[in-house]
Formats: structure tokens, C-alpha cells, sequence
């Protein structure tokens, strides 16, 4: 009988193994730390959403509504979607929840997957993750001031390393459908150089051009009208005042006139943090300002402000150390007696806090210490028949490969034994 073919994950879908794991929990971890300070309170939201509140807050235009979610129907007969993005989930548990009355001027943060069908590459997945952020309740030049501050002190403090911030305004509805109309007069004179999704984006929502990743219409687009030159006054003196109080705190960023951010629920100041050495896909995230988006969904006239950042590039931009070994000492029953002594030493030193791993029985010793060296583990605690007879656990040094002279009695008290083993773990090399 021939043996089972294995099975593959999901194209666009990965495994995070314990090495990256164990980093993403160090900037998920640095997250919840730092975004406190600035009154941040984590929200967890589920990872399906009904399908009509992305195409309400997305818009039906983008291409993540038209072309990348993860839709379907339910069992009766509801359109449901794994969620593409989290920041109308926020809002949706922002009014539903009823937060909006209890505090409008909420500050939420999140973490967690999100799904869309993109092409796969390096660093961007069809499964992949986000830390974001999203103050409510707040119009003023302030809260996106302060947003940004808290944003470049969190990449600065996880050691984000050749990163910039770029910074725009995309108008709001009193200035942009000016904008439009130059962007589709200019649109519909190079309507030859550009690809046919962009003839569609021209008529529906000309701002979409801006997006499009054929390398044909990026040399259009480069020609193109730039926002600036259409902001109406409160508009032009709203960046006017995110600049200068960026600009008060030190915060580096360059203006990116033809920046604009792939969703419509956008208004006024956009922007994104981009990475060295990623390729033509440099962000690491971005966000901005969506004062409509509340309402949009149901909710009162409530402004909003937010950012989100890609775990994955993330990573990439702040490796960060090399993970120190996660197990300080290994037990190594050598026969079938020594099982039960050694899971109860193994247990009063993981009840002091200790990191240890508990091999099992029936191996050689060789066997062992090689299991022991592979989980990077400094200690070796055996237990033989002599160690039984004796009552004590043989020290066994991993870095020097030899035994100590000091062995440790097997009814020594938690604390005094873990405090032994520390005292170890600090004079080994």
C-alpha cells in the first residue's frame, strides 16, 4: 500500500513557525506597552464580517471589494466576508457596542489576521497581520499629530530600521471632487497609455488610477495633478498644522504629494511608512483620517483617525536579537523508574518560573544530551539508577560537556532548588 501524499498549505497561506512567532510576540507585546501611554485600549475583533460593511466603507471601486476578498455565503443565505481590513470592523464594534455614547473619544488597538486575495510575495500574503490603532471623536490637527507621534516612537522603540514617513492630505468632500474632475480630464487625454481597469476606474471613481500597479499607468500617474494644488483653505491649514507640530516633536517624514490611500473612506491627512529593501511593495503601513466613516455605517457624525501595520514587513524591518534559548535546563530520565522523580523535579521548578524541558525515558544518555543540545538548553539534570539510589539529580554542564561537581538533592525544597539552578545557569558560560 503506497504511503498518503502530503498535503500543502493553501497558496498565499503560511505557517508562522516559533522563531517568528516568538518575534511577533515581542512587537505585538511592545505594542500593548507603548500604545497605553497614549490611552490605547486593545480591542479583539472576529475575523468574519458581514460582506455589505466593506463594500459600505471600502467602496465597491477598490480593488479589494471588486477583486481580493474572501467571500461567501452563509447557510441562509447571508453574504459573509473574512475581513480585509480591521478598521471598519473597529468602527462597527465602536457603534454596535454602544461605545460611541459610553466614550466617543475612544482610543482602540487591535492585532490579527486579516484575508485577501492578493498575488503572494515577499513579505505579503493572502493570510497576513496587523497591529493598528484608531482614535475617535477627534477633527483636530492634534490627534493625527499625536497618532503619528505614537506610531514613529513604537517603530523607534522595536528597532524599525530604515523607515520613513511619508505624509499627504487627500481633501475632504468639499475640495475633492474638484480634484476629480482635473484627475479625469487629465485621465481621459492619456486614456491610450492607460490599462482597461483604469478606462473603468476613470468613470466610477478617478482617484482609483492612482492605485493601479501596471507600470504603464505608474508612468501616467507620475504625471498626473497632485492633490496639493486643490485643497480648500481648512483643509490646506489642517496639514498646515499636523506638519508643524511634527515638526515641534522631531518627527522626520517627507510630503509625498501623490500619495493617496487605497480605500475611499479617506479624507485629509494620508500616509504610510515605507521600508528599505522591500521591493516595489515597500510599505510597512499606513493609514490617516476617515470623518465620514461613523456615519457611513450607522453611527453618528463622529470623526476617526487611524494607522495599520503589516506584521509581516514588520518583522522584516526590525529582526530584532536573536532569540535567546527558550528552555534554561532539560530533565533526562535515563530508565523507566526515573520518570515520576522527574516529572516532579520538573514541576517544582516550572512552578518557580523556570523554563525546563522533560525528556522521556528508554533513550541512552547520549541520546538525551543530543536532544538536550538541540533545544539550546545550558543544563542537563539526569536521573539514573545511581541518582535514584543517591536521591540526587547528576548536573550536567551543556556548554563544557561535562558533569558538575555540585548535584542537586531530588526533596529539596521549589524555591531553594530553583534558587540552586539559578545560581547555575549564572556561573555557566
Amino acid at each position: 500500500m503506497s504511503s498518503p501524499t502530503t498535503i500543502a498549505a493553501v497558496k498565499g497561506f503560511r505557517d508562522v513557525l516559533p522563531d517568528e512567532a516568538g518575534r511577533w510576540r515581542d512587537l505585538e507585546d511592545a505594542a500593548a506597552r507603548l500604545f497605553a501611554r497614549y490611552g490605547c485600549e486593545e480591542i479583539r475583533l472576529p475575523i468574519v464580517e458581514r460582506t455589505e460593511l466593506f463594500a459600505r466603507s471600502l467602496g465597491d471601486t477598490t480593488d479589494v471589494v471588486e477583486k481580493e476578498m474572501y467571500s461567501f455565503l452563509d447557510r441562509d443565505e447571508t453574504s459573509l466576508t473574512l475581513r480585509p481590513e480591521a478598521t471598519a470592523s473597529v468602527v462597527r464594534a465602536y457603534v454596535e457596542s454602544g461605545l460611541v455614547q459610553r466614550d466617543p473619544a475612544a482610543r482602540l488597538w487591535y492585532r490579527g489576521p486579516m484575508f485577501r486575495r492578493e498575488r503572494p510575495q515577499r513579505g505579503r500574503y493572502r493570510q497576513f497581520y496587523q497591529i493598528g490603532a484608531e482614535v475617535f471623536g477627534r477633527d483636530d490637527p492634534l490627534a493625527d499629530a499625536e497618532l503619528l507621534v505614537m506610531l514613529m516612537r513604537y517603530l523607534e522603540h522595536v528597532g524599525a530600521r530604515d523607515t520613513r514617513l511619508e505624509l499627504n492630505s487627500v481633501g475632504d468632500a468639499r475640495c475633492r471632487p474638484a480634484y476629480r474632475d482635473r484627475l479625469r480630464e487629465f485621465g481621459q487625454r492619456e486614456l491610450a497609455a492607460l490599462c482597461p481597469d483604469c478606462h473603468r476606474r476613470l468613470e466610477r471613481n478617478p482617484l482609483r488610477i492612482l492605485d493601479c500597479k501596471v507600470e504603464g499607468c505608474r508612468a501616467v500617474v507620475a504625471r498626473a495633478p497632485v492633490v496639493l494644488d486643490s485643497l480648500c483653505e481648512p483643509c490646506r491649514v489642517h496639514f498646515d498644522e499636523v506638519r508643524a507640530l511634527l515638526d515641534q516633536e522631531r518627527v522626520p517624514y517627507v510630503v509625498n504629494a501623490r500619495l493617496v490611500r487605497g480605500l475611499d473612506y479617506y479624507c485629509r491627512t494620508a500616509f504610510e511608512v515605507v521600508g528599505g529593501g522591500l521591493g516595489a511593495q515597500n510599505a510597512v503601513g499606513g493609514g490617516g483620517r476617515y470623518d465620514g466613516l461613523v456615519a457611513a455605517l450607522g453611527g453618528p457624525d463622529v470623526a476617526g483617525v487611524g494607522f495599520a501595520l503589516g506584521l509581516e514587513r514588520l518583522a522584516m524591518v526590525a529582526p530584532g536579537e536573536p532569540a535567546a534559548p527558550a528552555v534554561a535546563a532539560v530533565v533526562l530520565p535515563l530508565e523507566p523508574r526515573a520518570v515520576r522523580p522527574a516529572l516532579a523535579f520538573a514541576t517544582r521548578l516550572r512552578d518557580q518560573g523556570m523554563t525546563v524541558a522533560l525528556e522521556p525515558a528508554g533513550r541512552s544518555l547520549k541520546a538525551l544530551l543530543r536532544a538536550a543540545d538541540r533545544r539550546g538548553a545550558r543544563l542537563a539534570f539526569i536521573l539514573g539508577e545511581d541518582e535514584l539510589r543517591a536521591g540526587r539529580a547528576t548536573v550536567r554542564d551543556l556548554a563544557r560537556h561535562a558533569d558538575r561537581p555540585q548535584a542537586l538533592a531530588l526533596d529539596t525544597p521549589a524555591p531553594a532548588l530553583a534558587e540552586q539552578v539559578q545560581a547555575l545557569l549564572g556561573s555557566a558560560p
